[in-house]
């Protein structure tokens, strides 16, 4: 699978914010790399359908850059209805909790790729939805009356661990794909996708 699409749509490189997502250098060959980022987005996808979390699509993307560079981002579209704050926050976390897990399980694992797995922009979103509605969440300390993304990254690894092969079986799906919508996923994978509340996708 080569990177011949051609560069994403400017907002898919954009955070909650508005800014331009923050990006690394994977100290990978494409493949590898690209199937990583899969699991990123099949790890979202995932516990997001198991928290109750209607998804819409689960996408890897891939771009030239340059004579023999090449890009890769991934997105994935939910409809967030109704579900529990800490859940919510879990289910940002796990994209980089599942694409650091890839690297462990497939022995690829180094401190330089997984740092390049780092998706603050999942962190910065959850902090501030959070906060929206009255829930505090900590970068790097326990607030009072709430919890710290540490505590979320392991929440996240637990429930990971529980649908690893879940998330191994969409991020395979999604790379050979490229996009998967909920139904697939849910096919695949057995979970329910929950149906939107008040209307269809």
């Amino acid at each position: 699978m080569s990177a011949t699409q051609s560069v994403p749509k400017p907002e898919l490189l954009l955070d909650h914010r508005g800014a331009v997502k923050a990006s690394f250098d994977m100290p990978l060959d494409y493949e590898p790399a690209r199937l990583g980022v899969a699991f990123h987005e099949a790890g979202h996808a995932v516990l997001a359908m198991a928290y109750g979390i209607h998804v819409v699509s689960s996408e890897v993307m891939s771009w030239k850059v340059g004579d023999d560079g090449w890009g890769l981002t991934g997105a994935t579209t939910l409809n967030v209805e109704q579900v529990g704050e800490w859940q919510y926050a879990a289910m940002l976390a796990a994209g980089e909790v599942a694409q650091v897990q890839y690297l462990m399980v497939a022995g690829l694992w180094t401190p330089e790729r997984a740092l390049a797995c780092t998706a603050d922009h999942d962190r910065e979103q959850a902090v501030d939805v959070l906060a929206y509605h009255g829930y505090c969440l900590g970068r790097s300390h326990v607030p009072a009356d709430g919890r710290s993304w540490g505590q979320v990254r392991g929440m996240a690894r637990r429930r990971i661990s529980y649908l690893w092969r879940e998330i191994r079986t969409v991020a395979h799906a999604m790379n050979e794909s490229t996009t998967v919508t909920g139904e697939e996923i849910s096919t695949l994978t057995g979970l329910t996708n929950p149906p939107l509340i008040g209307g269809a996708a």
